[in-house]
């Protein structure tokens, strides 16, 4: 477990990952992240894929479109 600290930068609010979580992630300066709800009910942060994303759009799509029958069987 590692604790951040949430600090000003600029405008807006951040953290800073440690060398060794941007190692253990393979993250560089300018890199992208992807911060997604866990099913537990926290977070977890993943560096950015762009086919996860088009999966996940794919996903989004296909739950919209069937939301009554995903409704339906999960009574």
């Amino acid at each position: 477990m590692i604790e951040l600290k949430v600090v000003r930068v600029g405008n807006s609010l951040g953290v800073r990952l440690p060398r060794e979580a941007l190692n253990r992630l393979h993250l560089e300066d300018g890199d992208r992240v992807i911060l997604t709800e866990s099913p537990e009910g926290g977070y977890r942060l993943t560096p950015y894929e762009p086919d996860f994303e088009r999966q996940m759009k794919v996903a989004e799509e296909g739950m919209r479109r069937y939301r009554n029958t995903l409704k339906a069987l999960s009574e």
